[in-house]
């Protein structure tokens, strides 16, 4: 591949702005959207560092089984504090400091370590949810891989994400779908559906692709993110983020144009992205970069 020049005009490379910044501290529960982002070995800074787990098997939870956790909403404090809220509950503030005990918990095929937010935080969940969960925190120091036959020569570590740290998207995308959406009478949807962590602006729709590489100029150095397997579709954007209530849209209207060979033809929305260079520095809304196909 051809190293990055942004001075060259004629490297096939795509001028891209960051749109928006989102980070999900409660896997599967709703988002924040952030001005600006720190890469961590896992990632964005916050991102899906907490779970929920059943209280027996310690099995991670999604919307899939409880659509109700889209309406647990996380707010975070100046100190990195986190506190949740739920319609009918007080807030809860999480500590900074898991002081609960220790769990092996699993997630997809991968079992690891974490640590236990305490009873007062499992009971609320609990009754946000009206089922026995706990909710755990992942413990640093671990290494959670990415599948090596997408990531290759990259050890793309995870917390609790469903198996790639960053998931990348473009505003053109979802102005495609809600295009299509409106010819079949069906109401827009946000992109709160498809939970991306970076969304660009500057391509086309689904422009990320046909992507190898993105770059961002900082002014503590480099970032390069690799795009490495286009993200399959599961129904959780058929929820409302703000009701909880599901339905069969956009599924159908993106079954009809979005089937991917890649994924052994799987309904796709984003590309799930590697850290190759820049943790420890800074993504922030606004911000330009380029997108590099292979040469």
């Amino acid at each position: 591949m051809q190293p990055f020049d942004p001075d060259r005009d004629d490297d096939g490379s795509s001028p891209v702005t960051i749109a928006s910044l989102h980070v999900y501290p409660i896997k599967s529960c709703a988002g924040l959207s952030l001005a600006q982002t720190t890469l961590v070995a896992t990632g964005f800074a916050h991102d899906r560092q907490w779970m929920l787990v059943d209280a027996e098997q310690h099995e991670f939870l999604s919307q899939r089984e409880y659509p109700r956790m889209a309406l647990i909403r996380p707010v975070l404090g100046p100190d990195g504090a986190l506190t949740v809220t739920a319609p009918g509950q007080e807030p809860l503030r999480l500590p900074i400091e898991p002081l609960g005990e220790r769990l092996r918990v699993r997630v997809w095929d991968d079992v690891v370590d974490a640590r236990t937010a305490g009873a007062t935080a499992d009971r609320w969940c609990s009754d946000v949810l009206g089922a026995a969960v706990r909710l755990v925190r992942f413990t640093p120091g671990q290494r959670r891989l990415s599948s090596a036959r997408w990531t290759g020569d990259v050890d793309a570590e995870n917390a609790f994400s469903d198996g790639y740290p960053i998931l990348v998207t473009t505003v053109a995308a979802l102005d495609e779908l809600n295009r299509r959406l409106a010819l079949g009478r069906h109401a827009p949807v946000t992109m709160a559906r498809f939970r991306p962590n970076l969304v660009l602006d500057g391509l086309g729709p689904h422009g990320e692709d046909g992507l190898d590489e993105l770059h961002f100029d900082t002014p503590d150095g480099p970032v390069t993110l690799r795009l490495v397997k286009p993200c399959a579709r599961c129904p959780i954007p058929n929820i409302d983020p703000d009701t909880a209530e599901s339905g069969f849209e956009p599924g159908d209207t993106l079954a009809r144009y979005r089937a991917d060979a890649r994924v052994g033809g799987a309904i796709t929305f984003g590309m799930n992205a590697v850290i190759v260079a820049g943790v420890g520095r800074q993504l922030v809304v606004g911000q330009g970069g380029r997108g590099t196909v292979q040469l």
